[in-house]
């Protein structure tokens, strides 16, 4: 993914210039099923956007621009203080959803690693002001957290260990050998990724295809 450094110039009701040391990163969604990454840091600079709002990173399926340093404040969540104290990241609606948040998945656990932050310092728009945004995220929010989980313990995780390091055995505990070998034989499960959260869809899926072979 590219990341590509366009910052708005200094004014009033987009980028006051205010320093701030954040301490949490604030998601959003852009509003705009047909507007791209590149769409939204150029409204910003739109002679006929009158609005005092803004943000500091958008993402879409091809680029992440940053609009607005990081150390600085953006007009985000309808809220002094989450303005003051949070990075905002503008997820579009646009594209091919799966790549965006694919993309904007491994750009946050990569904001978190860099800052030696956990998932805990993520925010909503929602938690700020209660608008219902990021609209589209909100109904699946525990499973995108979890995949920034995942993608973050992945980093931390080639962070340590030697770059000709052997793969790690996944050791499958006693308890659940013989439900993991009849999870395969029913084609319930692969048996991939043991030691992984599971999302909702995910566990519906494994309950379906149990319920499906039991028949």
């Amino acid at each position: 993914m590219d990341y590509i450094i366009d910052h708005i110039p200094k004014s009033k009701s987009k980028r006051p210039g205010t320093k701030m040391s954040p301490l949490y990163i604030t998601i959003h969604n852009n509003g705009n099923p047909k507007s791209t990454a590149r769409n939204e840091r150029n409204y910003l600079t739109n002679p006929n956007n009158t609005r005092s709002a803004s943000f500091h990173i958008v993402v879409d399926e091809k680029e992440i621009i940053e609009a607005i340093p990081l150390d600085e404040v953006a007009y985000h969540s309808g809220n002094s203080a989450g303005n003051k104290t949070s990075i905002s990241i503008e997820i579009c609606e646009s594209g091919n959803q799966a790549k965006v948040i694919e993309d904007a998945t491994e750009l946050i656990a990569k904001m978190l690693f860099d800052r030696d932050w956990e998932t805990g310092r993520l925010r909503t728009h929602k938690n700020w002001s209660n608008k219902n945004c990021p609209r589209l995220l909100l109904p699946m929010w525990d499973a995108f957290v979890q995949g920034i989980d995942r993608k973050l313990g992945e980093l931390k995780y080639n962070a340590i260990k030697p770059a000709n390091a052997p793969k790690a055995e996944i050791v499958v505990s006693d308890f659940a050998k013989d439900a993991i070998e009849w999870a395969k034989v029913k084609n319930v499960s692969d048996g991939s990724r043991l030691k992984d959260f599971g999302t909702r869809e995910e566990i519906i899926t494994m309950i379906y295809r149990a319920m499906k072979e039991e028949k």
